[in-house]
């Protein structure tokens, strides 16, 4: 059990991105709970350098860059195939970005796996989401949702490599999915779902 002190009883929460797909989503896994949420653009707080060697690494990197004085929410999250050595990984951004956009990213990742074993496209979705206190102490969650990924991509819901991603169980892509329901069952609602029973009141 958690000491009382490690739940949020601010009226102010920032969500540690630049990531607008995030922002939203946290939006709406917060909605139950009476945050202003802010974000690292609203406190002039810039992008920074994820030189962690894992998503917890890199989430708590994120956390860090929030000042002291308030409660921080930071997400580091990505696409781990299994045949590429669970690649792009905590470089699924930077992939995309060196790639020249999401769909040649996609394009690109597809054909290696192909290349590799055109009969199984297992992949995961991995998020680390962590929370940070006014005194700097920083709880980390995880979650994770497998699938397989697929081409061409479908749909124009979700961000990033949402429409490359169809989880198991479903035979639409995480970009086809209505939105709601992505939000509910995604890798970030699985860690949140942690972090909110630890440290999250509802009104």
């Amino acid at each position: 059990m958690l000491p009382n002190k490690y739940f949020v009883t601010g009226n102010e929460i920032v969500i540690a991105t630049h990531n607008n797909g995030k922002v939203d989503e946290f939006k709406v896994l917060l909605s139950d709970y009476k945050f202003k949420v802010l974000t690292s653009a609203d406190l002039g707080i810039g992008d920074i350098n994820e030189t962690g060697n894992s998503f917890k690494e890199n989430s708590i990197l994120k956390a860090k860059s929030i000042p002291s004085n308030y409660y921080a929410i930071s997400d580091d999250s990505g696409l781990c195939i299994k045949n590429l050595d669970n690649n792009p990984g905590i470089y699924s951004a930077r992939y995309a970005k060196e790639c020249g956009g999401w769909l040649e990213a996609m394009k690109k990742l597809y054909k290696e796996n192909y290349k590799k074993n055109k009969e199984n496209f297992e992949a995961k979705f991995y998020c680390s989401l962590s929370i940070k206190f006014p005194d700097d102490k920083i709880f980390s969650y995880s979650g994770s949702v497998l699938g397989k990924i697929t081409w061409p991509p479908r749909g124009e819901n979700g961000f990033g490599y949402d429409p490359f991603f169809i989880p198991f169980g479903e035979n639409i892509t995480y970009g086809e999915m209505d939105y709601s329901k992505k939000i509910e069952t995604d890798h970030r609602s699985i860690a949140f779902r942690k972090l909110s029973r630890a440290h999250l009141k509802s009104s």
